[in-house]
């Protein structure tokens, strides 16, 4: 059975509040509360003192009873999710509730030695040996017990380690791009995005590599960042159906809706396929570019206006609401934007007097009418205050396109007449943090060394 059908509304808010407060006291307190879901491999015990009390140290042990992994089985493919996530009715992928992105400072040499390597690449193995690759391919599986994660470096990481790759644009030069304050560009070197269904073993997962613990789901931590990579900041969040009205204080968002603003994304015909944000030539080929946001989201003002005109705006007006649903179930596999609405976003601002987001950034999508974003989280920030702020994750070829994606958004100066919070969603959108980074390959994801080195 899901966990979203076992869990019920105290034990998610109880777990998404232990995940984002982190620590080993709050991962002692998730096992318990998850500890149908996973089970353990001892008595009531385990990793306390005895009393009940978590004991503190690296001489606790979390033993998460998840199939553990086989990590010389894995894709080369940091970013090959799409098989070990679960999939809805309609083919649609379904990213997993709890999401952990770490910002990483790089304490380590300039380049980076041979013996750092081997310490992060041993720390990432760790996690690959405790934990299952996501579902572990079933395709049956109806929630992820799992871990996925991937690791992404910066531009100021390659400054420092031999050069900047062609398909990494720095933070600072897209938010110029796209008309936003540069000042919001993240600083870190490198992030960590981890997903699981379960809090628990993203909490399990970030201890380990921490040296928190000296074993993981059974397995024996000798690796760690520790010395390498120190955590700048932690970011938790949230994604799933009903997750938002059960974790936000706003009674306007629909119960079974997975995201703040009541519909679905991840449509099939608006996210491309693995192969097409995967880089194909160069000293990175196999890997991918990622684009991390923090945005904060004006819920009030959103809900303030009734469902079509909501739906009109999310998608496109040309759509009904009897074609989408309350929050975009009827639509099924397909977003239902052709080539034909994004072409005639001007005349349909003149029809409408409104413009859909989908239509508007299906303008950047390729000659052969496919995305190039292929969005890895949008989920509810639970670390800040309440119903003000989102992750959103893409995974994009080159940096380039997710800043042409991001300019589709804005006004165009043809309907300047057309109030802002009619031009799809982005009037009500603040980015509050951004940060893009290049996701090598999984042979090369332990520092790897800049073109120029």
């Amino acid at each position: 059975m899901s966990p979203d059908n076992e869990r019920g509304i105290g034990r998610r808010e109880f777990v998404a509040a232990a995940v984002a407060i982190g620590g080993l006291s709050a991962l002692s307190a998730c096992q318990e509360r998850e500890r149908d879901l996973v089970g353990t491999a001892s008595d009531a015990t385990e990793g306390t003192d005895g009393g009940g009390r978590p004991r503190t140290g690296t001489d606790t042990e979390f033993d998460l009873s998840v199939p553990s992994g086989e990590p010389d089985a894995l894709s080369k493919r940091q970013h090959a999710w799409n098989y070990a996530v679960v999939h809805d009715a309609h083919g649609n992928t379904v990213i997993p509730q709890q999401q952990l992105i770490l910002g990483l400072s790089y304490e380590g040499s300039s380049p980076p030695t041979e013996a750092e390597r081997e310490q992060v690449e041993g720390a990432l193995r760790t996690l690959e040996e405790a934990f299952q690759w996501g579902t572990g391919g079933n395709p049956s599986a109806s929630f992820t017990q799992g871990l996925l994660f991937m690791l992404g470096y910066s531009a100021s990481y390659f400054e420092r380690t031999g050069g900047v790759p062609e398909q990494l644009v720095p933070a600072e030069d897209v938010l110029r791009e796209v008309g936003e304050d540069p000042s919001k560009a993240d600083g870190f070197d490198a992030v960590l995005l981890m997903n699981s269904d379960i809090g628990s073993v993203v909490m399990a997962a970030e201890a380990a590599l921490f040296g928190e613990i000296e074993q993981v789901n059974g397995v024996g931590v000798t690796d760690t960042f520790e010395g390498v990579f120190s955590k700048a900041d932690r970011r938790s969040g949230m994604v799933g159906k009903g997750i938002p009205a059960d974790v936000l204080d706003n009674d306007s968002i629909p119960e079974s809706a997975p995201l703040s603003m009541g519909f679905k994304s991840g449509y099939r015909d608006s996210q491309p396929s693995e192969d097409g944000i995967t880089i194909r030539e160069g000293p990175f080929a196999g890997g991918t570019t990622m684009a991390v946001s923090r945005l904060g989201i004006d819920l009030d003002r959103w809900y303030d206006q009734p469902h079509e005109e909501r739906a009109a705006e999310m998608f496109c007006p040309a759509h009904g609401t009897d074609e989408i649903g309350e929050i975009g179930e009827k639509l099924g596999a397909e977003s239902g934007i052709t080539e034909e609405n994004a072409e005639s976003v001007e005349e349909f601002a003149e029809e409408y007097g409104r413009v859909g987001h989908t239509q508007k950034v299906a303008r950047a999508r390729d000659d052969e009418f496919v995305p190039t974003i292929l969005r890895r989280s949008e989920g509810v920030a639970t670390d800040a205050a309440q119903g003000t702020e989102f992750n959103f994750t893409g995974l994009q070829r080159h940096v380039d396109d997710f800043v042409e994606t991001r300019k589709a958004m804005n006004t165009d100066e043809y309907d300047d007449d057309i109030p802002a919070e009619d031009h799809g969603i982005v009037d009500y959108l603040e980015t509050h943090h951004r940060a893009t980074l290049l996701v090598p390959p999984r042979p090369q994801r332990a520092l790897p060394t800049g073109i120029d080195a």
